[in-house]
């Protein structure tokens, strides 16, 4: 249970005391929206890492590796068509990068180098100039450059060690952005802001906040969206505005909701989580079987023989010294915490438990599981 307090109160020097996180607590609006059109790019490549030592790919396995080598020989005038290569220094990748919003012809954006084929490593390689594509088909970046590799991997003959993996790598500003994305926000009219996590009460205090500082300029669309623009008293674009309201406080609202993670036993509460009069009880059957086998020795000058003689111990624990808790009124965060606690429940039992009172209908909120 050490855990679950660890995760719901620890400071950055401790432990806070779990009251604290009942109060509510105000953010600015743009870390809890997204404005409309402002987002990244996905962008996907093909290309050829040379300068390997040796962990290229096999060019009888990887077919695709050897045509590639020879298209591009054959764009800087070298003709090998017919010919055998064997060489294992040219490893075939995939290229992905994310261009931001508003990136300009000109800027660098960082990219990201896996291998396709058959590769050991590509550690040392150099990526040939590649083109970076949308889903539109259209050409929005180029990328070329020493590739940086964080894992790495030596074999021997009896053992191996590896750290991270060495068929992926990264080059930072490897890529030159050739095309813009277009963007008319300063002729735009409105701006619909898009909350990350979608709430009523939290869209309305959003709508509120921009009102009280800028009458009449906001309006909820929906529990995910606000409208934004400029009022009759506004002189300026909506981008104008947007700058001047991202930066109110806001406080977030968001619905009761329990988060646990079977996997790994984290569970996770919200401070609005309450509980209905309920008794709960945990316990459950334990046995364990230890063996501790002893050796016998004949006496002194006997025929006998040395042996091992087993020995068998078996506990029994069915949890009959755990008693039954009672949670009365409507329990808060602090006294269910202070109960589960008081009966001795390991995270991956507060699972099992929480979901039982959910199935009884006590659990005033929303069990999410991952």
């Amino acid at each position: 249970m050490r855990l679950i307090l660890t995760i719901l109160a620890m400071g950055a020097m401790g432990l806070m005391p779990l009251n604290a996180l009942a109060r509510p607590a105000e953010h600015r609006i743009k870390d809890i929206v997204d404005i409309e059109n402002v987002r990244s790019n996905q962008l996907v490549g093909y290309g050829l890492v040379v300068g390997l030592a040796g962990t290229g790919d096999r060019t009888r396995n990887t077919p695709f590796t050897e045509e590639s080598i020879q298209a591009m020989l054959e764009r800087m005038g070298v003709n090998v068509r017919g010919a055998q290569l064997k060489t294992q220094n040219v490893a075939a990748v995939s290229i992905t990068a994310t261009m931001p919003p508003f990136a300009r012809s000109g800027s660098t954006i960082d990219v990201n180098v896996a291998a396709l084929g058959d590769a050991t490593s590509l550690q040392g390689g150099m990526l040939i100039a590649s083109s970076l594509r949308a889903l539109d088909g259209q050409v929005y970046a180029v990328a070329q450059g020493p590739v940086a590799v964080s894992g790495f991997k030596v074999q021997g003959a009896a053992a191996s060690v590896s750290r991270g993996v060495a068929t992926s790598a990264r080059i930072a500003g490897g890529a030159i952005v050739e095309r813009e994305v277009p963007y008319a926000l300063r002729s735009a009219q409105t701006l619909k802001l898009a909350l990350k996590n979608p709430d009523f009460t939290t869209a309305n205090m959003i709508a509120a906040a921009i009102n009280t500082r800028f009458t009449g300029t906001a309006s909820v669309l929906d529990p995910g969206t606000v409208e934004i623009g400029p009022g009759a008293g506004f002189q300026g674009s909506v981008v104008d505005l947007m700058a001047m309201v991202e930066n109110l406080p806001v406080t977030v609202d968001q619905p009761a909701r329990v988060v646990v993670n079977e996997a790994s036993g984290t569970v996770v509460m919200g401070a609005d989580v309450r509980i209905s009069p309920v008794a709960i009880a945990q316990g459950g059957l334990t046995i364990s079987v230890t063996e501790t086998p002893m050796v016998s020795q004949p006496g002194p000058f006997s025929n006998g023989q040395t042996t091992t003689v087993p020995r068998t111990s078996i506990g029994i624990d069915d949890g009959s010294g755990r008693s039954l808790g009672m949670l009365g009124g409507e329990t808060s965060l602090s006294s269910l915490v202070a109960g589960l606690n008081a009966l001795g429940v390991s995270p991956r039992d507060l699972i099992t438990i929480l979901q039982s009172i959910k199935s009884a209908g006590a659990l005033q909120a929303d069990i999410e599981v991952q």
